[in-house]
């Protein structure tokens, strides 16, 4: 079958969040024909669909932003180039053509449709991700009513109850977000110390939450319908404290998986893709940003993907024509 230039993209990008939008971004700056390809119905990733109301604060020039600002502004950006969409879409197979003996094409198929492109960028993310859910009985019953696992309408939390489980970044920044909002806010952590950016458990410190060290929810109280409170004991004792809460509002994090692309034979440790100085992959072509791409040093926040965006762009249209060999585009170039 011949592929013709209207079906074939330059650049394939595999994930729509903030590292696959600035990604798509830089490669219009670069004029690439872009197919952008994401799981999900919409764009915006994690921070858009899992914590849009959380503030995000290691973002440049943005001293604080929530997840779906972020997400907004930077699909605002990108609408200024004309890029190809395929959203709900899992990328499930991918297949070098061989139209080419040194730099074939590539043939993505998903569940509904095959998109071909000269090289593809992998911008997934963690994958495909759920969160850690509370393993204690009749949880299920309150999830989605007064059990939340990710809060897309944070106003269902103003002068309420609100308990928090976790000590990670999440659960911290949760807290803090809620404090001003909140009847009263209740952060629960097994262990005395937590995980969080020292500058963010300092905050917490020096705030009106109301903090239980070493503590781990043990029990649902409610009838079944509404939530009342829960049980709070401590970790290898019988000792218990019920507390009475209008909110549960857990932060364990997510499991994730990268689904099918574990079997397309690229090299792969602790879920993550292995690339070179150049963000290139095992497999010639294929390129990886952002969390799910790992080296040595590597940082994963958002903002290393934001950086390792643009010289994957770069380098895979080296790939497609080696004497494309362009200066750093800068966005000052923008008519």
């Amino acid at each position: 079958m011949k592929i013709t230039d209207q079906e074939m993209a330059d650049i394939l990008i595999i994930g729509g969040g903030p590292v696959g939008l600035f990604t798509a971004f830089y490669a219009g700056l670069r004029q690439a024909k872009v197919t952008l390809l994401d799981s999900l119905e919409a764009l915006g990733g994690q921070p858009t669909h899992f914590y849009p109301e959380q503030l995000i604060y290691d973002i440049p020039a943005y001293p604080k932003i929530s997840g779906k600002d972020l997400g907004e502004r930077l699909i605002e950006q990108l609408n200024r180039f004309d890029t190809k969409f395929g959203l709900g879409e899992e990328a499930l197979e991918l297949r070098r053509l061989n139209d080419h003996p040194e730099r074939p094409s590539f043939e993505v198929t998903t569940q509904k449709n095959k998109y071909y492109a000269r090289s593809v960028i992998i911008a997934a993310g963690n994958g495909a991700f759920q969160p850690r859910r509370l393993p204690i009985e009749d949880a299920d019953v309150y999830e989605g009513k007064q059990l939340h696992y990710y809060a897309n309408n944070i106003e269902q939390f103003i002068d309420q109850r609100v308990a928090i489980f976790g000590g990670g970044d999440s659960a911290v920044d949760w807290a803090l977000t809620l404090e001003p909002l909140a009847e009263e806010v209740i952060l629960v952590h097994r262990r005395d110390r937590f995980r969080a950016m020292e500058h963010s458990v300092a905050q917490l410190q020096n705030s009106s939450v109301k903090i239980f060290t070493p503590y781990v929810p043990s029990k649902i109280l409610g009838d079944g319908k509404v939530l009342t409170g829960v049980r709070l004991n401590k970790p290898r004792s019988v000792e218990y404290q019920d507390i009475d809460v209008d909110h549960v509002l857990v932060s364990y994090g997510f499991v994730s998986s990268i689904g099918q692309i574990a079997q397309w034979r690229l090299d792969i440790e602790r879920n993550s893709i292995l690339v070179d100085q150049q963000y290139e992959t095992n497999i010639p072509g294929v390129f990886a940003v952002g969390d799910i791409a790992d080296y040595p040093g590597k940082v994963k926040i958002i903002a290393s993907g934001f950086g390792e965006a643009p010289q994957a762009v770069n380098n895979a249209l080296v790939y497609k024509d080696p004497d494309n060999i362009q200066p750093t585009m800068h966005s000052t170039s923008l008519i």
